[in-house]
């Protein structure tokens, strides 16, 4: 029911910055902790950041804690991931996630039941 569409990723320059744009459709996104996963390639899928319902609270990766950050806009349906002083082990397709999990922290580190199925995603190439 509920759909996610990712955009918003290219090719950038490490050191760059990108802002990913994630649209929700079907239900509001009011009652769903957000957030984003990515996957390179042969890695698995892992949660870079992810935020609680009303914004109260978010959970970073160690590795794109202090360089990432994941504002939502409920009203507008829309998650964003604004990223800055990127790096080439940036490179990753970049996925949105909704689910009723208990925090951000549990959405990204440990999920269940995503409410929606993983769409195409955006890549993110960070390379000089």
């Amino acid at each position: 029911q509920l759909q996610l569409v990712e955009s918003g990723g290219g090719l950038v320059q490490p050191g760059g910055s990108l802002r990913l744009s994630c649209a929700a459709s079907g239900v509001t996104l009011d009652t769903y902790v957000m957030g984003w996963y990515r996957q390179a390639p042969g890695k698995e899928r892992e949660g870079v950041s992810c935020i609680s319902i009303r914004g109260l609270n978010t959970y970073y990766a160690d590795s794109v804690n202090g360089r990432f950050t994941v504002p939502r806009d409920n009203a507008k349906n829309m998650l964003y991931l604004e990223m800055a002083s990127l790096k080439p082990e940036d490179t990753a397709i970049y996925y949105c996630a909704g689910g009723r999990e208990a925090t951000a922290h549990a959405l990204c580190v440990r999920p269940q039941n995503l409410s929606a199925r993983w769409g195409q995603g955006t890549q993110v190439t960070v390379s000089s």
